[in-house]
């Protein structure tokens, strides 16, 4: 059993792999589909506004809270700006809002054609000579990846705000000192290494849900089971891809 469950999951991420490689060669020798692409921005980056920015404001605020009470034990509160600004920008920025928005568009990408599989629609446009993966993927995967480094500096704007907004109000910081101390310490590269860090999530993310969506089966249920195992699978290749892409960035 567990040796079929291994060999099945090689078979997925050859599968992704191979759905990867086509994606990209459609990218760079085809014409990109501008209003489609510009479609799906509007459906991953604009709907997504609020709940980025709601989060990434309240993510500032709870850690600037929690670290001046650790930086009180050593008479080091001052250095709010420092943290929050660096743990945005670096980690928690790109991570979180990468786990949340790819969760809610890899499952819309994963319901959406693996409803068009089950219903034949896919089938459909090959017989009429279409490419799926210029079709559905290629416009997917380029407003992904432009909509996601977006967002993420949203969130990390939002961020610093809430970590100014609790420094103001409630540790007696002035808003002054604290931007200071966030634009003394933060550097571009720190800004740079998240967003580039959001580039590959946002690739794993969409080729991953192209792919249950491609493979799904069995009426509703069968696409009930593939959104699900997009969620689950994008926020694994997340956290797993986010500890190694850090270590590579730190090198660089």
């Amino acid at each position: 059993m567990a040796l079929e469950k291994f060999a099945r999951g090689i078979e997925e991420f050859g599968e992704i792999i191979i759905l990867g490689a086509k994606t990209v060669k459609t990218v760079f020798t085809t014409k990109p589909d501008i209003p489609q692409i510009s479609y799906q921005m509007v459906l991953m980056g604009s709907q997504s506004m609020n709940i980025v920015m709601v989060t990434g404001l309240f993510v500032g605020m709870v850690l600037a809270i929690q670290t001046a009470y650790t930086l009180a034990a050593f008479g080091a509160k001052l250095y709010i700006g420092e943290v929050v600004s660096v743990s945005m920008t670096r980690e928690l920025g790109p991570a979180l809002i990468s786990l949340l928005v790819g969760g809610r568009v890899g499952a819309g990408i994963t319901a959406e054609l693996g409803t068009m599989n089950v219903t034949e629609q896919i089938d459909a446009l090959r017989s009429m000579g279409a490419d799926p993966v210029k079709k559905l993927v290629s416009p997917r995967l380029i407003a992904f990846v432009i909509s996601l480094p977006i967002l993420v500096l949203i969130a990390n704007a939002m961020g610093v705000l809430g970590g100014y907004f609790i420094s103001a109000l409630e540790l007696d910081i002035s808003g002054k000192f604290y931007m200071n101390h966030v634009f003394r310490m933060l550097k571009f590269n720190d800004v740079f290494s998240g967003l580039g860090k959001t580039l590959f999530f946002a690739v794993f993310v969409t080729l991953i849900a192209c792919r249950n969506g491609f493979k799904a089966q069995g009426g509703a249920d069968g696409v009930g089971r593939a959104t699900t195992s997009t969620v689950v699978l994008s926020a694994i290749t997340i956290l797993i891809s986010n500890f190694f892409l850090t270590k590579l960035f730190l090198i660089l």
